[in-house]
């Protein structure tokens, strides 16, 4: 991510500079991993595709959360920690533009009392299986 906009975000508040830890960011991809694998394993059915789509969004949250540690930078909301991922090089990278998709269904799930639909989690899933590990991979080099 370009220095200006970084810079930018840091003056709104969207950003805290603070220094790499490593231990944090190790910390932070395998709660990501073994939550989502957690979820994985959970019969996916109408009652619990709320609750799988939530949790493995959070994931994907959190592998933001981890790349903006890299750089030194603790994200103060969603729309930054999802952001970021837009920049990494995976194979299927189309697929990161269905995050702020994501986020918009997670939203309505947890503010509006909308019922995530058995696709929506699919979806989720079927990114996690495609990109979330390879994702991981990357920021743990």
């Amino acid at each position: 991510m370009k220095k200006q906009i970084i810079e930018q975000m840091v003056r709104t508040g969207q950003l805290r500079a603070r220094w790499k830890d490593e231990e944090k960011i190790k910390s932070i991809l395998k709660s990501a991993n073994t939550n989502a694998d957690v979820v994985k394993g959970i019969k996916l059915t109408e009652n619990s595709a709320t609750v799988i789509f939530r949790e493995v969004y959070e994931s994907i949250r959190q592998l933001g959360n981890a790349s903006w540690w890299i750089l030194g930078y603790e994200p103060l909301n969603h729309e930054i920690s999802i952001e970021i991922l837009k920049e990494m090089d995976i194979k299927e990278k189309l697929k990161l533009n269905l995050s702020f998709r994501f986020k918009k269904i997670r939203n309505d799930a947890n503010y509006r009392g909308f019922q995530v639909t058995l696709a929506q989690a699919e979806e989720i899933l079927d990114f996690w299986n495609s990109s979330g590990k390879e994702i991981i991979l990357l920021l743990s080099k």
